[in-house]
C-alpha cells in the first residue's frame, strides 16, 4: 500500500465515526436531503426535462435517499440503482422505482433485480464519508465511481452530485491520481456547486 492508501484508510476510520454521529443525531436528514434537491431542480437540470438518474440504496449509517427516490420518481424522472457487475470494473445501472423488487447484493447493498433494464444515468448521486469544498469525495476504497465517472466522462457528460451529513465536510480530502471530483454537493442544509465552479452555487442553505 502507499502512504496516500494508508492516509486514506485512517481518514475512513475517523469519518466512518462522524458519519454514525451525524446520522444518529438527524433522524430526518433524508426527508430534508430531499427537499433542497427538489427545490434546486433549476440549477441541477433537472426541471428542463425528465432525466436517468442513479440513486445509491441507503446502506447502514448512510443517509437516507429514499424520500429523494419518492421525489425524484413522482417529478417523472427515470431512477436507477448501481450494481457492481465486476471486481474493478466500472459500475452498471438499472432502473429501479418505488415498488419495484430489490435483491440483495454485494457488499451488503440492495440491487434491482437481473432483469431490470440497463441504463446510462445522466446525474448520478454518489455516496461518500467526507468530501470537500474542491469537489473531492473519500469514498469506501473500491474505486468503483472513480472508475465510472471517468468512464462516463469520456463518452459525454455525466454530473456527479454528492450526498452526504454536512457534518462530513472537512478542510481537505485526502486524494489520489485516480479520484474523480464531483460537480456538486448536497446535505440536508443544502446544495452548491463543489470544486472549479464552486463560486456558483443555489440558495437554499450552506453544506
Amino acid at each position: 500500500m502507499t502512504n496516500i492508501d494508508d492516509a486514506k484508510n485512517l481518514a475512513r476510520k475517523t469519518t466512518a465515526v462522524v458519519r454514525k454521529r451525524a446520522f444518529d443525531n438527524n433522524p430526518n436528514a433524508g426527508n430534508h436531503l430531499s427537499d433542497v434537491i427538489i427545490a434546486a431542480r433549476g440549477e441541477l437540470g433537472l426541471s428542463d426535462r425528465p432525466k436517468t438518474i442513479s440513486i445509491f440504496w441507503p446502506m447502514g449509517n448512510e443517509i437516507d435517499t429514499r424520500p429523494l427516490i419518492q421525489s425524484l420518481s413522482e417529478a417523472g424522472h427515470r431512477t436507477a440503482l448501481p450494481v457492481v457487475a465486476a471486481k474493478a470494473a466500472p459500475l452498471i445501472f438499472r432502473v429501479w422505482g418505488p415498488g419495484d423488487q430489490l435483491v440483495d447484493g454485494v457488499f451488503g447493498t440492495s440491487i434491482p433485480d437481473n432483469d431490470a433494464l440497463e441504463v446510462l444515468p445522466e446525474i448520478l448521486f454518489v455516496p461518500l464519508l467526507s468530501f470537500d469544498d474542491a469537489g473531492y469525495r473519500l469514498g469506501y476504497g473500491g474505486g468503483y465511481y472513480d472508475r465510472t465517472l471517468q468512464k462516463l466522462r469520456m463518452h459525454g457528460s455525466a454530473d456527479a452530485v454528492g450526498v452526504a451529513f454536512s457534518a462530513q465536510r472537512v478542510d481537505t480530502v485526502i486524494r489520489g491520481p485516480h479520484d474523480q471530483p464531483l460537480d456538486w454537493m448536497a446535505t440536508e442544509l443544502g446544495v452548491q456547486r463543489v470544486g472549479a465552479l464552486a463560486d456558483t452555487s443555489c440558495d437554499e442553505g450552506k453544506l
